[in-house]
């Protein structure tokens, strides 16, 4: 075909050296096509690298025609070879590239056509990547860099953001994916927003950091989570802060198994203390997170000793034995019951566990010489309405007071607003119901909270300890409350649905607002007074607050362990609200136990009053479970 197209004659098809010609090149050009691996390649799965040896292989073989030729005397010209190597690459490879399109096109019928929203090397990666899946079929690119527009990546068409309606409109467009891992969140929280009234879904890749550190690769396709909707960018750690109390030391973490505990632990190991003791009363949690945090030492290489310890912190001997065992020098102190619900339906567990469970780890801390005790605190310490943020706000008073008595032990409180992704979070429950079809159930159209990612608000818990000089409440800049019907708004659709309400009536998913629940604030508070300053860290503040002297609360917690020791309800209600703690109930008592009694009168006369408080003096016994001298009265039971 050279030789008709460059001379328009057959004249030389009929000469023998043209056929030798031929013999020569046809066998050299095989054998470098072999050699190249060329014939081993799948067509339908063709790369650039198939494409390079086909380059090399034609060039190899225009240059073994040309020599042969002229070491055979061929009359032909010197472009013979040059249009050779065209029709040889237009032939060998145009073939198979037309083979590919046609099967990738027969594969575009099946799959979910999806624009992608970056046009850098993550986007390029996927395309190629959901080529080859039998899910996707990219359509395009979308792309904010004017500079990309109307150009081609990996042969799809780069569009602007404005384009996309009209994509989804005319290409039939069902799905859009992030492609924008290194992305700030504040960036992704803009993009997000302009995709929302699209009602598609949205989903994206992993974050850069995930796929360095190795826990996921570029090409995984996951839901748009809710630390892209909320949109905040974490602040780097001080690294001298994370060393200060963890590096070469020996490190317990109580409630090791629980959400804020565990990620505690994560981030402990990652800063290489000697030891690390995991506490924890429930079994399975505590043989999982040791199970994980052995994984991530092996694959990281980190050499600590890592021991798993049974154990409630409202044993005082067990914790003696193993704060003086092991010689523990830093304290996170994260047990404790959380969900407000729960703990206003069981009173007396909530108490012993949040109030005196820290009572008695912080008094063996001081007892075992401890360095640093961190309490884990709550913003639902803040002018309480409900039992578990006032048994928080007494933990701290405990820390506080204890504080104030000695200097051996330096105690500092760390009080934060809600973490994604914990237990009883919104979000789980959100996307289940949004996945089932709704609806989705919200207590109150207004109720608002503050978020923060776990691994931060682990962070910031570790860096603040290292600040305190003892005594500090500190208080993490949680950044703006977020609306929970909003929220709930947000990921209805960003899920591609609709929310069904007065002004959609045929939309996918109805909110539902079920009331408030007992002891649940509309909006929570992180500071009681303004009397706060800036540290030096720009997400740490740190407050004075008013605190009872350890006199006088220990007489207070006497009273109060009496109190739940009798099953007095009511009573421990009053005592709740003597405290500094600022609670104010807004409903009846709701302890199950409280109210199945308070239905069946002839239990409720078995309960034996309690003396007054300090009425005459009774003898003292010393009561090893709770590590402090209480009067023999509140052993009355009822």
């Amino acid at each position: 075909m050279a030789l008709l197209l460059r001379l328009d004659s057959w004249s030389l098809a009929y000469e023998l050296r043209t056929w030798l010609v031929l013999l020569i090149t046809v066998p050299v050009s095989l054998g470098i096509f072999a050699r190249l691996g060329f014939y081993r390649a799948v067509i339908r799965y063709m790369s650039q690298k198939a494409m390079q040896a086909i380059l090399v292989g034609v060039v190899s073989s225009a240059v073994a025609l040309g020599i042969s030729g002229y070491l055979l005397g061929l009359p032909t010209p010197v472009s013979l070879p040059v249009i050779y190597a065209m029709l040889a690459l237009l032939a060998i490879g145009g073939v198979r590239v037309f083979m590919r399109s046609l099967y990738l096109r027969s594969l575009m019928r099946h799959k979910t056509r999806i624009v992608i929203y970056g046009a850098g090397a993550a986007g390029s990666q996927l395309v190629a990547s959901l080529r080859h899946g039998c899910e996707y079929a990219p359509v395009g690119f979308i792309d904010d860099w004017r500079g990309m527009h109307a150009t081609y990546v990996e042969g799809l068409r780069v569009y602007s953001p404005v384009e996309l309606p009209r994509l989804i409109r005319d290409y039939g467009v069902k799905r859009v994916l992030l492609a924008i891992p290194s992305a700030p969140r504040t960036r992704r929280r803009e993009i997000l927003k302009r995709l929302e009234p699209l009602a598609v879904p949205v989903q994206t890749v992993p974050a850069m950091d995930d796929v360095i550190a190795g826990r996921a690769r570029i090409n995984e396709i996951r839901d748009v989570t809710v630390e892209d909707l909320l949109g905040r960018d974490p602040v780097p750690p001080n690294q001298t802060l994370l060393d200060a109390n963890i590096r070469d030391k020996v490190v317990l973490v109580t409630g090791a198994g629980g959400s804020i505990g565990s990620e505690l632990c994560r981030q402990v190991l990652q800063q290489r203390p000697r030891q690390l003791l995991l506490f924890e009363v429930c079994e399975y949690s505590l043989y999982h997170i040791e199970s994980e945090l052995l994984r991530l030492a092996q694959a990281a290489g980190i050499s600590v000793s890592i021991k798993a310890l049974l154990g409630s912190v409202q044993q005082r001997q067990r914790l003696d034995v193993v704060l003086g065992t092991f010689g523990v020098q830093t304290i996170y102190h994260a047990a404790a019951y959380k969900h407000v619900p729960m703990v206003e339906h069981n009173t007396l567990e909530g108490i012993r566990n949040n109030v005196f469970g820290t009572l008695e780890t912080a008094q063996a801390a001081i007892d075992c010489g401890v360095e640093t005790f961190v309490l884990v605190s709550s913003d639902k310490a803040v002018r309480p309405t409900n039992v578990m943020g006032t048994t928080k706000r007494l933990a701290e008073l405990t820390c506080q007071a204890l504080a104030d008595r000695q200097d051996a032990t330096r105690f500092c409180m760390v009080r934060f607003g809600n973490v994604l992704g914990s237990s009883g979070s919104v979000v789980p429950l959100f996307r289940r119901q949004i996945k089932e079809g709704g609806p989705i159930t919200v207590t109150h159209p207004d109720i608002t909270r503050y978020f923060m990612t776990i691994p931060e608000a682990a962070q910031l818990v570790i860096q603040a300890g290292a600040m305190g000089r003892g005594g500090e409440v500190f208080v993490l800049d949680m950044g703006e409350p977020v609306k929970i019907s909003e929220l709930a708004a947000h990921m209805v659709r960003l899920s591609g649905l609709e929310v069904q309400n007065a002004e959609t009536p045929e939309g996918d998913i109805e909110i539902v607002y079920t009331g408030l629940r007992p002891g649940e604030k509309l909006y929570e508070e992180l500071l009681i007074d303004d009397d706060v300053t800036d540290t030096d860290h720009p997400r740490i503040m740190s407050a004075r607050e008013t605190y009872w002297e350890w006199a006088k609360l220990e007489d207070y917690l006497q009273r109060l362990h009496a109190a739940i020791s009798s099953g007095r309800h009511d009573l421990i209600r009053n005592l709740l609200l003597e405290a500094p703690a600022a609670y104010h109930p807004e409903g009846p008592i709701v302890d199950l136990v409280w109210l199945e009694h308070e239905f069946a009168p002839f239990a409720l006369n078995q309960v034996i009053p309690l003396p007054e408080p300090r009425a005459e003096p009774e003898p003292e016994t010393k009561d090893e479970s709770v590590g402090f001298v209480r009067p023999a009265a509140s052993s009355v039971k009822w």
